[in-house]
């Protein structure tokens, strides 16, 4: 049964029945509704949680068993893509695409299909791989506008490292320019000195908000955990950045961080050309879906775009804004037309089965693969669900990575081959797919995979390698931790 009758003698027969007949409907209706539109894992776990433990199971189950957005934004979405795709309709795909190999044609056309966005030629791309560099790097673009700037990031905080971009936002209000900025609601409410952070919002000139808010009074709920975790900068649609890096201090403000002197390993690329506009579409549908306000005049039109730059670049937005998984189809992609080496940074490895089975099936076939891990994750559960899938990728031939303790490797990117590099705000993980906002680049040029390599270098050089003997050897105890948390990273 479903309900607890401890201590329910006192009540009569014909209320246990009619508890009896509720238990079963509701047994029958979650076999009926949970498996629509989810992996068979997740609903295999969230059939699980309402079997065996139905008082908790089920309420969580309503609270986060839907990731979809609401209708609005949907619409919204949808609209935003219909014109970009009107707006690059006579755009042919550049001859450095065309000349590439046959795969990378493919993933071009994939992304094409899912997000909307054209491959686009003469790009510049710089990447940063020092936390303050890029903090220093922003300043300096937004220093120069002239008409706006567009922030959107996770994560923000006004500290001893931000501090200096943010008086630089501040002051370009105050000098005219067009200054939008928005953050995640949750996510950034969790940072020490959120209240103080919004009082001077208040007061700054800037035009801001919060994404994805949850204010129920309000009328505005939603999944809690379903949060916009993309990271862009754009400046008068000449400057662009993105990546892995939020707007906070490397230790994230935290009394632990300060402790073990822990801190963040970003990787962030800067843009100019073709691209940045591309990137500007992405915050402008963003902006459109919490404020309503469509900036049409900054959306994507062929007239507005030079050709400056070596890099052929592409960007991916993905999220529950649209029906594919669009991070995932492409990653999936890739991972299966490597033949020589494939590199994979990323945070948080939580693959689902079809992205396990693309990596191990990479190396069983011979492909150099290598995957840069934190030793030690700052997410409990996830961390551990993340070790249970050691076993099968060293099993496979996968080389694993484990970046020093007490630092966080959150660098997010890949290199397939010679041809082509991906970074952004995605990582491989089962909320990257589904819940999360995320906006990916894949980028083709002579040089851009030996720069992602080169920082791939220096990781390897401090890290060490984790070798099958070694991890068979782990305590039972941490097995099961880990084990359990791996049913957990289902239930989405």
């Amino acid at each position: 049964m479903l309900w607890p009758l401890a201590g329910w003698g006192a009540f009569p027969n014909w209320v246990l029945v009619l508890f009896g007949i509720l238990d079963m409907v509701i047994r029958l209706a979650a076999l009926g509704i949970v498996p629509g539109n989810r992996r068979p894992t997740t609903a295999m776990a969230w059939l699980l949680a309402i079997f065996l433990i139905p008082l908790v199971g089920l309420p969580l189950f309503l609270m986060f068993g839907s990731y979809k957005l609401s209708s609005r934004r949907l619409r919204q979405q949808a609209e935003i893509n219909q014109k970009v795709l009107e707006a690059t309709r006579e755009l042919k795909e550049p001859r450095s695409a065309m000349e590439a190999p046959t795969w990378v044609h493919s993933a071009a056309e994939l992304n094409r299909t899912l997000g909307s966005f054209p491959v686009l030629d003469g790009n510049t791309v710089q990447l940063f791989a020092d936390y303050r560099a890029s903090i220093a790097a922003m300043t300096e673009a937004v220093r120069q506008a002239r008409e706006y700037v567009n922030v959107e990031f996770y994560i923000m905080a006004k500290d001893e490292v931000t501090d200096e971009l943010f008086e630089a936002l501040q002051e370009a209000a105050r000098r005219g320019v067009t200054v939008r900025l928005l953050f995640d609601h949750i996510g950034t409410l969790r940072v020490a000195g959120y209240r103080k952070f919004l009082r001077w919002l208040k007061q700054s000139g800037i035009q801001w908000h919060r994404m994805l808010p949850i204010f129920p009074v309000r009328g505005q709920w939603r999944r809690v955990d379903l949060r916009n975790h993309r990271k862009i900068l754009v400046v008068d649609g000449h400057v662009a950045f993105t990546g892995s890096q939020n707007l906070i201090e490397p230790g994230y403000l935290r009394a632990s961080s300060r402790r073990t002197g822990r801190g963040w390993v970003e990787l962030m690329a800067r843009l100019e050309g073709p691209i940045v506009t591309a990137l500007n579409v992405v915050f402008a549908t963003d902006w459109y879906s919490e404020t309503d306000e469509l900036l049409a005049h900054e959306l994507f039109t062929p007239s507005s775009v030079t050709e400056s730059g070596p890099m052929t670049c592409q960007v991916v937005p993905s999220g529950p804004g649209f029906e594919a998984e669009n991070n995932l189809r492409l990653f999936n992609t890739l991972i299966y037309s490597a033949v020589e080496r494939l590199s994979v940074c990323s945070p948080y490895f939580v693959p689902d089965d079809s992205l396990l089975y693309a990596i191990t099936t990479a190396a069983q076939r011979g492909v150099d693969v290598e995957l840069f891990v934190s030793e030690q994750g700052d997410q409990f559960l996830v961390h551990h669900a993340q070790r249970s899938y050691y076993q099968a990728l060293l099993q496979a031939g996968v080389r694993i990575y484990l970046y020093p303790k007490p630092m966080v490797l959150h660098a997010k990117f890949l290199t397939v081959d010679g041809y082509v590099g991906v970074l952004g705000s995605s990582n491989l993980d089962m909320r990257s797919f589904s819940l999360n906002l995320e906006v990916s680049l894949m980028m083709l040029g002579d040089d851009i995979v030996p720069r992602l390599l080169e920082i791939a270098d220096s990781y390897r050089k401090v890290s060490r390698e984790l070798t099958l003997d070694e991890w068979a050897r782990r305590p039972r105890g941490e097995r099961y931790i880990d084990n359990v948390c791996r049913l957990t990273a289902t239930l989405q």
